[in-house]
């Protein structure tokens, strides 16, 4: 099964979200308008560049649109193994893999937009590419400008971001050319993010954090300071705290989901993962294919997409994906998941929450979704729920796993 990975600011375009206003997923931004106080919609459809690169507004309309598409895609029964995003697709990441709910994941990144925001009006500074030079020589680029710059992300083999004041950017980009990059190039965002200049808003981002529940995530979720996966509830807010002003080590990230990355032999896959890039845009799909050429890429920019998406993820592993006439259940080979009949509040019943890897039957009840009854119309083992207790649920969203046959 895919690796999903999502977007972060300086990925929105104006009109981004006018292909899904017709899928039935598109009730998420009434959803999240209604949590962040906002109307989102505004901002997926007739906000113009100027207003989307404002940090405050960029982040959210990512961040909604990308769960709009994951929505989509769980809709037909497709969940990931592994998660990761960059910088602010870090929290759609943790809201994939159910370490984060709907509601609190809106309501952090409405507080991590404003936030930076503020910084960044507080304390001007701006970011650009460098391409073209490795990491050491983008490094010691930033040294010797003697200033205020940083490296802020490490997007791809010889593709980083540096940021700081903008007289300090000029002359690290300067130096970089001098030392054999082949392209500098601004990048649209509008603050210097990942480095110290972060600094004030992380002590807001904090208080946001610490009202926020963490559940442990259902697959892992490999993080942007240290590339590597994690699955401990416990350590996200930290994570995300750290993440504010700390590079973004997006190229090791994805050789860590490739399974290139890490100690452990057993948890390579020789590259050979299949990625899928959900949110506006298709920036990381070509980054993941310069980092492990290995590695199939692609993103689901419309609902037509999603055909193509079922056909690689059936040619990619082999497996065959059909409906099964049961609310829209699907089967992957020997397993299977089952989904929500209606959206609304899921609440599992105590058998169920009790029951990962026992045995059930066609009929047996799982849980209810506003009022309504959830069974299972298939027998085999209760692998575990894909929903937790209180979570907001969409039709057709799965809620448990089995394996049959």
């Amino acid at each position: 099964m895919p690796a999903f990975v999502f977007p972060g600011q300086g990925s929105q375009r104006p009109g981004m979200g006018a292909p899904w206003t017709d899928h039935p997923s598109w009730e998420l931004v009434a959803d999240a308008s209604d949590v962040a106080g906002r109307d989102l919609a505004h901002l997926l459809l007739e906000a113009d560049a100027d207003e989307l690169t404002e940090t405050r507004n960029a982040q959210l309309a990512t961040f909604t649109l990308s769960l709009v598409i994951l929505d989509a895609v769980e809709r037909l029964g497709i969940v990931p193994t592994a998660c990761a995003g960059h910088s602010l697709g870090e929290y759609t990441a943790l809201v994939a893999a159910g370490a984060l709910s709907f509601e609190d994941g809106v309501a952090v990144v409405s507080e991590r937009g404003d936030a930076m925001q503020a910084a960044a009006d507080d304390v001007p500074g701006c970011m650009s590419s460098i391409f073209g030079l490795d990491d050491e020589g983008v490094d010691v680029a930033c040294r010797r400008a003697d200033g205020e710059v940083w490296v802020a992300n490490y997007n791809a083999p010889e593709d980083l971001v540096i940021a700081g004041r903008e007289s300090c950017v000029a002359s690290a980009a300067a130096l970089a050319l001098s030392f054999g990059a082949r392209k500098v190039a601004p990048v649209a965002v509008g603050g210097a993010f990942h480095t110290p200049y972060m600094a004030p808003a992380r002590d807001r981002l904090r208080k946001a954090l610490r009202q926020t529940t963490f559940r442990e995530p259902e697959v892992p979720v490999v993080a942007n300071v240290d590339a590597r996966p994690h699955r401990s509830a416990e350590e996200w807010e930290s994570l995300l705290s750290a993440q504010l002003c700390s590079p973004v080590r997006w190229c090791q990230s994805v050789l860590e989901v490739a399974g290139l990355g890490g100690d452990d032999p057993a948890e390579h896959h020789d590259g050979e993962r299949l990625f899928v890039e959900l949110g506006p845009g298709d920036s990381l799909t070509s980054l993941i294919r310069r980092i492990a050429p290995a590695a199939t890429a692609l993103t689901v920019p419309t609902p037509e997409a999603l055909d193509s998406l079922v056909e690689a993820i059936a040619g990619h592993t082999a497996l065959q994906t059909f409906a099964a006439g049961h609310h829209g259940e699907h089967l992957y080979v020997s397993e299977r998941v089952v989904i929500s009949p209606c959206a609304g509040v899921f609440e599992p019943t105590g058998g169920a929450i009790a029951g990962d890897a026992a045995p059930i039957e066609v009929g047996t009840l799982l849980g209810h979704v506003s009022g309504e009854e959830v069974r299972s119309p298939f027998p085999g083992l209760l692998m575990g729920m894909l929903a937790f207790p209180g979570e907001r649920v969409q039709t057709g969203q799965p809620v448990a796993w089995l394996r049959v046959g």
